[in-house]
């Protein structure tokens, strides 16, 4: 008789960890995965993209209703997972009813963060989370002035997709750059010129006083005086893991569930993987990390009792406003790192290395990103660099031909 595992949550970590297992241990288990939203499991990296219509909401599903249905899983979604009993293993729902398991993995994800000033609660400021929040920004219209409070990846994602839906766009950023946590100070600035070159006004140093209106969302004002007139107000300044469940059921709780190698939380059988969970005192808010946690947690599932997961490379791959950036590792240089740069005004191009005791520890790539991957893998293996150390920044394929 298949084992009953549980997963709270239906989003890319649920599903890739679903399908992860589904390739190793096919009717070991009885799985049901219960998700908050109405929707089947989506891509949420191109909530921007379905905001400034390029692509409709239909087209980021990660995998249709037939896929679940094939793989034998229970799918609730539309339904609110509201306690977790460990004593009996049973989950309840907001309706009443209750699942048993044997095993439950929490992959709840995270929820935004408002910030503590007046006028948070208006109407007509919103967050950019989900399919919901996209449905409620895009109908403000064309022509409408909104600002975006936060200039980090998910605030430029929401400014580059009411940019493209017709809205005059403003970015508030408390630092003094452009996505600080990715991007070093010379790839900033060629990003803040791009996203300016695109008609969205962006106000570094920006702290908020708080969203000022009567009865809806006017304006902006922030702590030096100055003040963006707004129809609408987005708030992407962070996010924090969503750990209430946990927290309800007597996990050990951080800043995130605190999980070991083994993704298991303090209590034995109930695991966590995504944005939810904390490991090694890191919360990571990427995809990627995410499905490393998602494929070890499937593998140990399975019986491999070998698989661990030692935590992630930081790496950032994406498209923002337009622009491809890329990084990895320690983009910044720490002390005793060498940094090579190679930069090209005429093609838009910005790439440094950070090197340490002859091993690539760090890139950024701005504009031409295809090696991204390839400077990754350099970084994860840990190899040395030294044969290939003076080609190294011109690129993979040079490199490649010079070996050859």
């Amino acid at each position: 008789m298949s084992e009953p595992l549980v997963v709270i949550g239906n989003g890319m970590a649920a599903a890739r960890f679903v399908e992860e297992l589904g390739k190793r241990a096919l009717g070991r288990y009885a799985v049901a995965v219960v998700g908050e939203e109405p929707h089947l499991a989506y891509n949420r990296v191109l909530l921007s993209s379905v905001l400034a219509r390029e692509v409709p909401a239909s087209d980021i599903q990660l995998k249709p209703a037939r896929w679940w249905r094939d793989r034998g899983v229970t799918l609730l979604y539309g339904k609110k997972a509201v306690a977790i009993d460990p004593a009996i293993r049973r989950v309840k729902l907001a309706n009443g009813a209750t699942l048993p398991y044997s095993k439950l993995v929490l992959a709840t994800g995270s929820n935004p963060i408002l910030l503590n000033v007046p006028g948070m609660n208006l109407p007509g400021v919103l967050t950019f989370r989900d399919l919901a929040d996209v449905a409620a920004i895009a109908a403000v219209g064309q022509g409408k002035k909104a600002v975006v409070i936060g200039g980090g990846l998910l605030g430029l994602e929401a400014a580059y997709g009411l940019a493209k839906a017709g809205a005059k766009v403003s970015v508030v950023h408390l630092m003094d750059r452009l996505m600080e946590r990715q991007l070093d100070l010379r790839a900033a600035a060629l990003l803040k010129r791009a996203v300016e070159a695109k008609g969205v006004t962006v106000h570094l140093n920006g702290d908020t006083a708080g969203i000022f209106g009567s009865k809806h969302a006017e304006a902006v004002v922030l702590k030096d005086g100055r003040r963006i007139e707004a129809d609408i107000v987005v708030v992407a300044v962070g996010i924090r893991a969503n750990a209430a469940l946990a927290h309800g059921a007597g996990l050990v709780v951080d800043r995130g569930i605190v999980v070991d190698d083994h993704l298991q939380t303090s209590l034995a059988d109930i695991h966590a993987i995504g944005e939810c969970a904390e490991h090694r005192r890191i919360c990571y808010g990427l995809v990627e990390p995410a499905y490393e946690q998602a494929r070890v947690l499937a593998r140990r599932l399975s019986g491999d009792d070998k698989a661990a997961y030692t935590g992630s490379v930081l790496a950032t791959n994406l498209k923002v406003s337009g622009v491809n950036v890329f990084s990895a590792g320690d983009f910044l240089g720490a002390p005793g790192t060498e940094q090579v740069v190679l930069s090209d005004p005429g093609l838009d191009s910005y790439k440094k290395l950070v090197i340490a005791d002859g091993r690539l520890v760090g890139v950024v790539l701005y504009g031409d990103t295809a090696d991204g991957l390839w400077y990754l893998d350099l970084i994860q293996s840990n190899a040395s660099i030294d044969k290939i150390r003076d080609e190294l920044v011109f690129g993979r394929a040079l490199v490649e031909r010079i070996a050859a």
